[in-house]
């Protein structure tokens, strides 16, 4: 069987309180469950495609718990390693409002999905997919995960699979340097590269305009098609010497996290589809919707998308 877009990584279970509660004085959290690549698998399941996620977990009433819910949004998970001895990881989270940011605290070390190894991936189900999608956390996480990062791409590239990163840099997990020296020499490889402005600066060292640093990534990373997003103003491109850019969707916050990730799915489906920028525009506005969905997934129906973009009558410049 094959699948339109395949992604791996960690899935956690998230301890969150709304804005206007703390976390040191909280009687009660509200659970739900979170992860970059799970997160993005369940973007692109719920627009249409085809979609698994490779990740491992414990044997455990989590790990099970977190497997039906990725499930339940349409991703095939059947692939996914099961243990008997590690962990689930865990992250809490204290949504604020201006002036105090938002607080996530992570409890994630020794993770079922941080053990992971090659000898426990499905890899026909990665070398027959039509995109393969991985964050920069997926090798921040153990040098197991580093070393199987680099052979994921490394081995779809060779199987002819478009190859999708984004470098979703996290200071917690890992240094800047090994973070670059990674995410590096996973591009080579790589079809798409997206990353946050912030990220572009912190990570490679490159600023200014965004059309400087589109050109920058893509010299560094020998990547053909790069995104850089600027937040509220939206995100910008470059394929091969074609460059555009699309405004961000106006929206009110209500939980901003995941909508990164939201933003990926959509433009992974218009990879998909061989028309970047129209991916770019869906997943602008995929991430809009996500800001006013509590959780980490964008819990949302393809008539919302399109009525949101539709709604707009947007032009995107090229």
């Amino acid at each position: 069987m094959s699948y339109d877009i395949v992604t791996v990584g960690e899935a956690m279970l998230r301890l969150w309180v709304p804005a206007g509660e703390r976390l040191e004085t909280v009687a009660a959290f509200r659970v739900t469950v979170a992860g970059a690549e799970a997160n993005v698998a369940i973007a692109c399941a719920r627009m249409g495609a085809h979609t698994a996620w490779l990740s491992a977990l414990p044997d455990n009433a989590l790990g099970r718990r977190a497997a039906r819910e990725v499930a339940r949004h349409g991703v095939d998970v059947a692939h996914v390693s099961w243990s008997d001895h590690d962990r689930m990881g865990l992250y809490f989270v204290e949504l604020s409002v201006p002036p105090r940011p938002v607080a996530a605290l992570y409890d994630r070390k020794h993770s079922a999905a941080a053990a992971l190894t090659a000898a426990e991936i499905a890899w026909p189900v990665l070398e027959g997919a039509r995109i393969v999608h991985l964050s920069g956390i997926t090798p921040a996480l153990s040098d197991s995960t580093r070393a199987l990062s680099l052979e994921v791409v490394q081995r779809c590239r060779g199987a002819g699979v478009l190859v999708s990163i984004d470098v979703n840099y996290r200071q917690n997990l890992w240094s800047v340097d090994e973070c670059a020296e990674t995410i590096l020499a996973m591009a080579s490889y790589g079809d798409l590269l997206i990353a946050t402005a912030e990220d572009a600066r912190d990570v490679f060292g490159l600023d200014g305009t965004p059309e400087t640093v589109l050109r920058d990534l893509q010299g560094l990373t020998g990547t053909n098609r790069v995104v850089v997003t600027t937040g509220a103003d939206g995100a910008h491109w470059r394929d091969g010497p074609t460059t555009g850019s699309a405004a961000a969707y106006p929206a009110e916050i209500v939980d901003r996290i995941g909508a990164g990730d939201a933003f990926a799915a959509g433009t992974l489906l218009g990879l998909l589809n061989d028309d970047l920028p129209a991916g770019i525009d869906c997943g602008l506005a995929m991430a809009a919707l996500k800001l006013g969905i509590h959780g980490d997934q964008l819990n949302v129906t393809p008539s919302e998308v399109d009525q949101l973009i539709d709604g707009h009558n947007r032009e995107i410049s090229r």
